[in-house]
């Protein structure tokens, strides 16, 4: 069996994050869909607020596991037993960004194998950034999310000072 890692922070989960994991069910048997605690950044969603909607979204797919990981990635995936780490690819940055982590990743756990997916074309500038910004500004962010979260995210938004 085959499985895979797609590690990131989910905050909130976007189109492109969908996407990606539904390519990587095409690709392997499992997917950890792994939300990293990551100190260096503040979060508007909690780590379970970020489960919960990425396991609404893949609710009927048994293939897709969630779980909440801090610490590092290559240990993450010595625990799910796989050599097998999924990227999303948007741009030239995340490309640099990815290939100066897949190096430092490489000497930690030599048998990594990156796997990098690039985005759709319609997906290149969706981020979760962009997502919290619209939120913020009160624009308009229904096309990037998925529709299946989108409603939970305004109620979750509705009870934060965002």
């Amino acid at each position: 069996m085959k499985k895979c890692v797609f590690a990131g922070t989910f905050d909130p989960p976007t189109t492109g994050h969908k996407r990606v994991i539904e390519d990587c069910l095409k690709i392997f048997d499992e997917v950890v869909v792994a939300v990293m605690v990551n100190t260096d950044k503040k979060p508007v969603f909690s780590e379970e607020e970020r489960v919960l909607l990425l396991q609404k979204l893949f609710k009927d797919e048994s293939r897709v596991k969630v779980v909440v990981y801090e610490g590092a990635v290559v240990d993450l995936l010595e625990r799910e037993n796989t050599p097998f780490y999924v990227r999303g690819i948007r741009n030239t940055v995340d490309f640099e960004y990815e290939n100066a982590n897949f190096f430092a990743n490489k000497k930690l756990k030599k048998d990594i194998v990156t796997v990098y997916l690039p985005a759709e074309q319609e997906s290149l500038q969706i981020s979760s950034t962009l997502v919290k910004n619209s939120v913020k500004f009160k624009k308009d962010f229904s096309d990037y999310v998925p529709s299946e979260i989108l409603q939970d995210i305004l109620t979750l938004m509705e009870k934060k000072d965002v």
